[in-house]
């Protein structure tokens, strides 16, 4: 099937009872047993979910995977990831990660003896640079969040199976109607469900996809141990949303583009990156990778935290709100909502300087979007 068909249709069949064309929500924490030993494929919802099953089908089945295990959030499925490794073993990861994919390792796996290595993946000669004797995974997102950073999938995908290690990929950003980083050659792709793919701000939730046997049954012992895994009623909000993702996807990337580039010619900003752009550094791996450039851009203001605070209190269309992904077009200004903890001088040294702004450009008619900004930048000294 053409993916526009396997968002609509992959591992969704008739409920087998009723006919109805919408998969159930089976809002059960047990299942009853035909015999001791015998179940129907269910036995408690922890371990597994006729309704989370048919997600895992359809989100396996439009990465083109061959499995899928899907959690409760995007750092549930991060965490579970990390938790295949043991003390002493060492991470070489993306600088620019998600704040909380830092701070898990940092501030929580760090003191049970994992140890991490934070480099620019944009440049696979600074990630073989970092690797030790005790390097068991690269870990990398493409395009990161909020620089969006891109990496070459391929090359540190050639380059981690080289050294005998394994390549995860966070391709939240892209989605798999834009990127499949498996057919690069990743072992192990993660998405924060809660975004782009469910795309409509009601959920939380993470998916983990691999072509590795050995992973999926580490992954499913996860589950059942941990159990921070995706409820029935999330995991159906999620599939209605998969529906539209390619319909979404493009629009998303459509006004991503044409926003950029109004952005990119405004007087008051001073620098966009977006990976559409040629301006983008890494432009060409991006082109090389993917199939379109998604709806998140990061611009640099003139007139630092007070030219950022000024701009997000007059936008009107765009929600000043933290998450990313939905059809509602979103603004955030790191240095005062998602990195405020963050010393200056190391906020600074990742590149989240004072008038940096991500934006997370949603599916309302672009020159509504526009004028909202325009109109907001109007305001900025």
């Amino acid at each position: 099937m053409h993916f526009d068909t396997k968002v609509v249709r992959a591992g969704i069949t008739p409920d087998p009872t009723t006919g109805a064309i919408v998969p159930p929500i089976y809002q059960s924490a047990t299942f009853v047993l035909e015999e001791v030993g015998k179940d129907k494929g269910f036995d408690y919802t922890r371990s597994s979910n006729p309704t989370r099953f048919t997600l895992e089908r359809n989100l396996a089945a439009i990465e083109g995977a061959a499995h899928c295990a899907t959690f409760a959030s995007g750092m549930s499925a991060v965490d579970a990831v990390m938790r295949t490794f043991s003390a002493g073993d060492h991470i070489v990861s993306s600088d620019d990660v998600y704040g909380g994919v830092s701070r898990l390792f940092d501030q929580y796996l760090s003191r049970f003896g994992m140890e991490f290595t934070y480099v620019d993946s944009s440049f696979p000669e600074k990630v073989e640079a970092a690797i030790r004797p005790n390097t068991k995974m690269i870990w990398i997102e493409t395009p990161t969040n909020p620089l969006l950073k891109v990496s070459d999938v391929k090359a540190l995908a050639d380059l981690a199976h080289s050294r005998g290690l394994l390549l995860g990929v966070d391709s939240t950003f892209a989605t798999p109607a834009l990127l499949r980083p498996l057919e690069l050659g990743a072992d192990i792709v993660m998405h924060s469900t809660t975004k782009y793919l469910s795309g409509h701000n009601q959920i939380i939730g993470g998916a983990l996809m691999t072509d590795s046997d050995e992973l999926q049954e580490k992954f499913r012992h996860v589950q059942k141990s941990i159990g921070a895994v995706a409820s029935p009623n999330d995991s159906w909000l999620i599939l209605l949303g998969l529906k539209t993702l390619s319909l979404r996807m493009e629009r998303h990337s459509s006004n991503g583009l044409a926003v950029a580039k109004w952005l990119e010619a405004h007087p008051k900003v001073a620098r966009v990156t977006y990976p559409g752009l040629e301006s983008h550094p890494m432009h060409h791996v991006a082109k090389k990778q993917m199939s379109a450039y998604s709806g998140m851009i990061s611009f640099e203001l003139n007139g630092g935290i007070p030219a950022g605070v000024t701009l997000l209190n007059a936008v009107k269309l765009c929600a000043l709100a933290e998450s990313l992904g939905a059809v509602e077009t979103m603004i955030t200004h790191p240095a005062t909502m998602t990195h405020v903890e963050v010393p200056r001088e190391q906020r600074i040294a990742r590149g989240l300087t004072d008038g940096l702004c991500r934006l997370s450009v949603g599916i309302e008619h672009v020159s509504d979007i526009i004028a909202d900004l325009e109109q907001a930048l109007d305001q900025v000294q």
